[in-house]
C-alpha cells in the first residue's frame, strides 16, 4: 500500500521566511512572535468551492475512467455535501451512493489513531513504551524503548513498507511482526519511514493492553459511540456487505476490471479500514470537533490534539524555499502560507483503491473522497482542487495530472533496471535442471522450493500456501518471474549462486538471499 506523502504532506515554507526575516532584525530589537493565524475563509468561498464540486468529480471520472467515487464535504459542523458517482462493479448497474462501503487503504491511520486517543488517559501516555507480548526490533535498546508515539510516525527506524512483502505472500498477522525483529534499522526517532506493520504493532499492542481485539477496541472507542454504522476493520464485514464498491484495476486498453481481492486483515490498523461517506462525515466532523460530535464527548481533546502535531519530518525542504512536510501520529501534518495548520492522509491499494482526507481545522472545513480504482491520482485531486477553490477562487495547477504523475513515478521506481522480458543478445544457456531444483530457506521469507517439470522448466514456490512462480530463462543462472500481489513489480530476477538462490525484489533491505538445505 503506497501513500502520496508528496502531496498529502504539505509543508511550512512561509513559516521558515519568516523565521529567517524576523532573526535579520534581532540586533535591535528582541523579536516578538508572530500573531496567531486567523480564519480566511468566507462562508461564500466555501460554497462556491463546494458547488463546482460536482463538476470537478465528473470531470476527472471522465479523465480517468475510475468508475466510482463517493464525497463528503463537513464545514463548521455541518455536512454540506455528500454524493456518490459512478458505479460500485463495472459490469453492474449499482450506483454509488453516500452509503456505499469503500475500503480506505492508508486513510485507516488517521481513524485508529482516533481509536487510540480514545483509549488513554492523557497526551503523554503516546510517549509511553507498550509492545506486544515477545515483540521485539533488531536493536535490544530500541525494543525496550519503542512508544506508540514513535511506531504511530513512523519513526522506530524500520525500513519502509517492512514486513509488506511478508504479506503478499500470505503470510499472517502473527508471523509478519515476529519477523519485523530481522529488519535494519535507521537511527531510532532521527529518520521517517512509512510502515504498515510497525504501525500494526502498536494498535495491537493498545488493544492487547486493554484485554480486548483491535476490532472491538475500535468498535467500542469510535464507531458505535460515533454513530458510525456501516465502518469495521475486519474484510468479512466489508466483503459482506450488499452496498460494497469492488476494487478495480486499470486494464491495458484503458478499461477498468475488478480484477482482484485485497484482504488487508494482517494489517488491519494500517490499512484494513473500510467505510463509507456518510461514515466519514462524521469521523471528519468529530475531528474538526476537538473530539465531540452532536454535543457528546467521544475522545478526549487533549489526546486527540497530539495526533495532529508533527511528531518527525517525513519530507525535507528540497530548496531553501520548500516546504517541510511533517508526519504527526497517523497523519501528514503541514502549515501553509498564512501559518494555518493542514491535516491530510491518502490511501492506496494498487490492487483497486484510491482515498484522500484533508483538513484545514482553523477554517473547520474538510473533505474526504474514496475511490473503487487503483491509485490514478483522482482522490488526491479532487481534495487539492477543493481547496484551492476554495482559498484561490480557481485551481492553481492541474492536480489530476500532478498527481496521477506522481503515483506513476512511485510504481516506476519500484520496477527492476533489468528487462527481464528480454533476455541479451548471447546469453549464456541454463545448466540442467537439477542444479537449481530443492529446498532453500530464509530465515525472513521462510521456505523457497524450486520443482522442476518434465520439460525440464522451473517452478519457484514462496510463502506458506505457497504461491507458485513459472520461472522464465533470462541469462545463465539467471531467471524471473512476474511477481503478484500489492506490492507487485512486473518481473523480478531469481539468480542462483553457490547454493543460493537470490530473488531481487525480496532483497531491498538484504533479506533475499535463501540457502539451499
Amino acid at each position: 500500500m503506497r501513500t502520496l506523502r508528496a502531496l498529502g504532506a504539505a509543508g511550512a515554507a512561509a513559516l521558515l521566511t519568516a523565521s529567517a526575516a524576523t532573526a535579520s532584525t534581532a540586533a535591535t530589537a528582541a523579536p516578538s512572535p508572530p500573531p496567531a493565524p486567523r480564519p480566511q475563509l468566507t462562508d461564500a468561498a466555501v460554497d462556491k468551492a463546494v458547488a463546482r464540486l460536482d463538476a470537478t468529480v465528473t470531470d476527472m471520472m471522465r479523465r480517468t475512467g475510475v468508475p466510482g467515487v463517493a464525497v463528503a464535504v463537513v464545514h463548521d459542523d455541518e455536512v454540506v455535501h455528500l454524493k456518490g458517482f459512478g458505479l460500485r462493479r463495472t459490469g453492474a448497474s449499482a450506483a454509488v451512493d453516500p452509503d456505499t462501503v469503500f475500503q480506505i487503504a492508508s486513510l485507516s491511520k488517521p481513524v485508529s489513531s482516533t481509536v487510540v486517543a480514545g483509549t488513554l488517559t492523557d497526551p503523554d501516555a503516546w510517549d509511553r513504551h507498550t509492545a506486544l507480548p515477545g515483540f521485539s526490533l533488531k536493536d535490544p535498546w530500541v525494543t525496550g524503548h519503542v512508544t506508540t508515539a514513535d511506531l504511530f510516525s513512523h519513526r522506530s527506524g524500520l525500513p519502509d513498507h517492512a514486513g509488506d512483502l511478508l504479506e503478499d505472500l500470505g503470510y499472517d498477522q502473527s508471523y509478519i511482526l515476529d519477523h519485523l525483529r530481522l529488519e535494519p534499522l535507521t537511527p531510532f526517532r532521527a529518520s521517517y519511514a512509512y510502515t504498515n506493520f510497525g504501525f500494526t504493532a502498536a494498535a495491537e499492542a493498545v488493544a492487547r493492553a486493554k484485554g480486548t481485539s483491535w476490532q472491538k477496541l475500535a468498535d467500542d472507542t469510535l464507531f458505535k459511540p460515533a454513530g458510525m454504522t456501516d465502518t469495521s476493520t475486519e474484510f468479512s464485514a466489508f466483503a459482506d456487505s450488499p452496498d460494497r464498491a469492488a476494487t478495480h484495476v486499470k486494464n491495458p486498453d484503458g478499461t477498468w476490471s475488478p480484477r482482484y481481492v485485497r484482504d488487508p486483515d494482517a494489517q488491519a490498523p494500517a490499512g484494513g479500514v473500510s467505510s463509507t461517506a456518510r461514515d466519514m462525515s462524521r469521523w471528519l466532523r468529530l475531528q474538526l470537533a476537538g473530539g465531540t460530535l452532536d454535543g457528546k464527548r467521544i475522545i478526549p481533546a487533549d489526546t486527540l490534539a497530539r495526533t495532529h502535531v508533527p511528531a518527525v519530518v517525513s519530507q525535507p525542504p528540497a530548496t531553501p524555499t520548500a516546504r517541510t512536510g511533517f508526519y504527526g501520529l497517523g497523519w501528514n501534518v503541514s502549515y501553509d502560507d498564512a501559518g494555518r495548520l493542514r491535516l491530510s492522509h491518502s490511501g492506496a491499494f494498487e490492487l483497486g483503491a484510491n482515498t484522500n482526507v484533508t483538513m484545514l481545522p482553523l477554517e473547520q472545513l474538510g473533505i474526504v473522497v474514496l475511490t473503487n480504482g487503483a491509485p490514478v491520482g483522482l482522490a488526491d485531486a479532487v481534495a487539492l482542487d477543493f481547496f484551492d477553490f476554495a482559498e484561490h477562487g480557481r485551481a492553481t495547477a492541474d492536480w489530476l495530472a500532478l498527481a496521477g504523475s506522481l503515483y506513476a513515478q512511485m510504481d516506476a521506481a519500484g520496477r527492476s533496471p533489468t528487462d527481464y522480458a528480454h533476455p541479451p543478445a548471447g546469453a549464456k544457456p541454463a545448466r540442467d535442471s537439477a542444479a537449481y531444483t530443492g529446498t532453500y530457506d530464509n530465515p525472513f521469507y521462510g521456505r523457497a522450493t524450486v520443482t522442476a517439470g518434465d520439460d525440464g522448466t522451473l517452478t519457484l514456490a514462496l510463502g506458506p500456501k505457497p504461491l507458485r512462480f513459472p520461472l522464465t530463462h533470462y541469462d545463465g543462472d539467471t531467471f524471473s518471474f512476474v511477481t503478484t500481489g500489492e506490492n507487485a513489480v512486473g518481473r523480478t530476477g531469481v539468480t542462483f549462486a553457490d547454493g543460493t538462490l537470490r530473488v531481487e525484489y525480496l532483497d531491498a533491505d538484504h533479506l533475499g538471499t535463501f540457502t539451499r538445505q
